[in-house]
């Protein structure tokens, strides 16, 4: 049987952990407390005497393959890009989740409107913790979950010395996953999650095995991800470089099919992704899901138009909390442009789907090649 042992060997040396915290969150919750994590966010042994060597951490990473086939018929997943029920194009009714949230609001809108009937007792998402930095965060309260929405860039306390100031490292991740063990604390037992799909993987196979806490999960919402950046200083110099302005003249910064920077002056710079590699955490290469396709609902800005969000539905259970929530918190795009906007929208997914499995392929060829080397 595998232990922690061989997930640092297998995982955390080549740079393939993504620092969800699934391992640790799962060694917590049963109170074992063999595991903790570092300050930089990697798992490491707290106490190797306490591990009992079960090898459930090794097999709910979202990196090893043990579980890959009991997951997938789990959740009825299907070639090219998972389950997908249906795709539409919807927004939030309230103006101001749309004018708080990225995109459409759309995930704001759900979660209120299942904290409002009932269906959940809290939510665990991230919230802004400073610029390009985000927390995870157990939302039980309508205040909390709004506090929480949209990517934040906060313009205010000493942002004009942006790189003086922050002389750290930042990223847009935040390792949600380890506020499963407050579920319990505060008593909750209804919860919906909003995560990256490494997050959503990890919990599947929580679920899969039927350990603890998974069983409270009752809603997993994925997000649309290309991987998330680092902004550290050399990463945010460069950022300048690349994209020809400076921190202290920057209003809103947005990702979605480019790194899209508004300046406090109306300008807009926008800049591929695929420009931003040299920002992009090492784990992230080697990641091939895109559209979090174990979700029960996937959200993105991908293919839709300015103010609205891509919806995946993905199980009947996504399916059944969308429709409840349709003109109440949430509105689709009006019939006639709709087909339109889903049949782009539907092409564009695919496509940066494919390209993200295609490049993960590539960089998991290439590393067998190299020697193993520590990567944080």
């Amino acid at each position: 049987m595998k232990t922690f042992f061989h997930l640092i060997q297998e995982v955390q040396k080549p740079g393939l952990c993504h620092h969800c915290g699934g391992c640790v969150t799962f060694c917590t919750a049963i109170n074992y407390g063999a595991l903790e994590l570092d300050p930089d966010g990697r798992p490491r042994y707290r106490d190797i005497e306490k591990c009992i060597e079960c090898g459930l951490c090794y097999s709910i990473c979202p990196e090893i393959s043990e579980l890959d086939e009991e997951t997938r018929r789990m959740v009825s997943w299907s070639a090219p890009i998972g389950r997908m029920l249906e795709l539409t194009i919807a927004r939030a009714t309230d103006s101001e989740v749309r004018r708080r949230a990225t995109d459409g609001g759309v995930v704001t809108a759900l979660l209120l409107h299942l904290l409002d009937i009932g269906r959940i007792d809290g939510a665990i998402v991230s919230r802004p913790a400073g610029p390009f930095i985000r927390e995870p965060w157990l939302a039980v309260t309508r205040d909390e979950i709004l506090e929480a929405a949209g990517f934040h860039f906060d313009t205010m306390h000493g942002m004009t010395h942006f790189s003086q100031v922050l002389s750290g490292t930042y990223s847009t991740f935040s390792p949600s996953i380890m506020k499963l063990g407050e579920i319990s604390r505060k008593r909750l037992s209804r919860v919906a999650f909003v995560g990256t799909p490494c997050q959503i993987n990890t919990l599947r196979r929580m679920e899969c095995l039927g350990v603890v806490p998974s069983g409270t999960i009752l809603y997993h919402l994925g997000l649309f991800c290309t991987g998330n950046f680092t902004f550290g200083v050399r990463e945010r110099e460069r950022l300048e470089e690349v994209g020809e302005f400076a921190w202290g003249d920057v209003a809103k910064v947005n990702v979605k099919e480019d790194l899209t920077v508004h300046l406090v002056d109306g300008q807009v710079r926008r800049i591929p992704l695929n420009r931003l590699d040299f920002m992009k955490r090492y784990a992230c290469r080697y990641c091939g899901d895109y559209t979090s396709e174990y979700a029960d609902l996937s959200f993105g800005g991908i293919g839709a138009p300015e103010g609205w969000t891509t919806v995946i539905v993905r199980s009947p259970l996504g399916r059944a909390i969308l429709a409840d929530a349709k003109e109440k918190e949430i509105e689709e795009m009006e019939r006639g442009a709709r087909r339109e906007a889903v049949r782009r929208a539907t092409e564009k997914v695919l496509d940066w789907s494919a390209r993200k499995k295609e490049t993960a392929c590539r960089h998991h060829e290439e590393l067998k090649t190299r020697s193993i080397t520590v990567k944080g």
